[in-house]
């Protein structure tokens, strides 16, 4: 279901249906109890959420986006630990099972890659491979640049690599006021919108607005949330059992850190030059064909010939059908295409 850059496309293979996906994460359910869950204080007073399953010291570190958790990851950990890697998984601060930062002021792209390396450093680790998702390919650019050395390979999904504090000058020069990142950069608007409804319906509706081929954005009388309708079915690869899931851990967390890490940090600087920002390390690029965000402004240009100018070892591949949460909706796929990676450019 893969195809390189450039190359041409594989035929379709059949869409998943819900029932397999189920059949699926019925295996998955006793596969998941063999996760381990510990905390990591990370600083005074709070604590980190982290999952890890299986042994050695070739580790693979997830990074989540929004709306997910450790638990978007959950295939990829069991499947990876079956091939002899150690699989671990963060909650960042104030989302999950993590604690929230003591002042709001304090979830920012700079803090939570310290804390990314406290848990490293508390779980005696060295070395990882970073596999990012949306925010986790922005914390993954983060935490390359500031810990290159600890850095053995990146594998991001749904977005590319990028200098860090790129991505709101971006955003504001190309896409439309209405796109849904704009909106949640304003203070406010997101909470009292996500307010009219209760947080498995906010799951609910971005995984269904995230899941298209089109790029979200809301007329000028509208809110993110009056994007979907009430009767709109969720994807078919994602159950009920995982709405559950991210509905109940973010209805304990809330979404005030999440909206101010990564939406009201995209601008935050780092304290290195933009011309000496450079990812050395082999990378691999996994996008779904009808990811939403293809068909951002500039995006296919920047994927294509601007990208390799800060990741020039890059591997860019397109699943057929996949839409932005390419990790869930073909696990088996993208479980694969890591596989390769490493084995072929990492662990050879």
């Amino acid at each position: 279901m893969a195809r390189e850059l450039a190359e041409p496309a594989d035929p379709p293979a059949p869409p998943c249906i819900k029932e397999e996906r189920q059949r699926q994460d019925e295996k998955n359910r006793a596969e998941m109890e063999q996760i381990e869950h510990k905390f990591v204080e990370v600083e005074e007073g709070l604590k980190i959420h982290v999952a890890e399953i299986g042994a050695g010291d070739k580790v693979l570190f997830f990074l989540h986006g929004f709306p997910e958790i450790w638990y978007s990851w959950r295939h990829q950990m069991i499947s990876l630990s079956k091939s002899g890697y150690r699989a671990v998984a963060v909650d960042y601060r104030g989302y999950g099972l993590s604690d929230p930062p003591p002042r709001l002021e304090d979830a920012t792209f700079a803090k939570t890659v310290a804390d990314l390396a406290a848990v490293l450093d508390s779980l005696n680790i060295s070395k990882v491979v970073l596999i990012g998702k949306d925010t986790g390919a922005f914390i993954a650019s983060w935490f390359g640049v500031l810990h290159p050395k600890r850095v053995l390979g990146i594998v991001t999904m749904g977005i590319p690599l990028s200098v860090p504090g790129t991505a709101s000058s971006f955003i504001s020069s190309t896409i439309p006021e209405g796109f849904y990142a704009l909106r949640w950069q304003e203070p406010g608007r997101a909470e009292a919108d996500f307010g009219r409804v209760d947080a498995k319906t906010v799951i609910r509706n971005v995984y269904i607005l995230f899941s298209g081929s089109e790029v979200p954005i809301a007329a000028e009388n509208q809110e993110i949330m009056d994007l979907v309708e009430p009767s709109t079915p969720l994807p078919p690869w994602f159950t009920e059992e995982d709405l559950e899931a991210y509905g109940a851990l973010y209805q304990k967390s809330g979404f005030q850190t999440a909206l101010k890490m990564p939406y009201r940090s995209l601008d935050e600087q780092l304290e290195v030059p933009v011309s000496e920002v450079k990812f050395e390390v082999p990378t691999l690029l996994i996008l779904g064909d009808k990811d939403y965000a293809l068909k951002l402004p500039g995006m296919e240009d920047y994927i294509n010939y601007m990208l390799k100018e800060i990741v020039p070892d890059l591997k860019t591949t397109y699943l057929v059908e996949g839409t932005h949460f390419v990790q869930e909706q073909f696990p088996e796929e993208v479980n694969q295409l890591i596989l390769d990676f490493l084995k072929v450019r990492i662990w050879a």
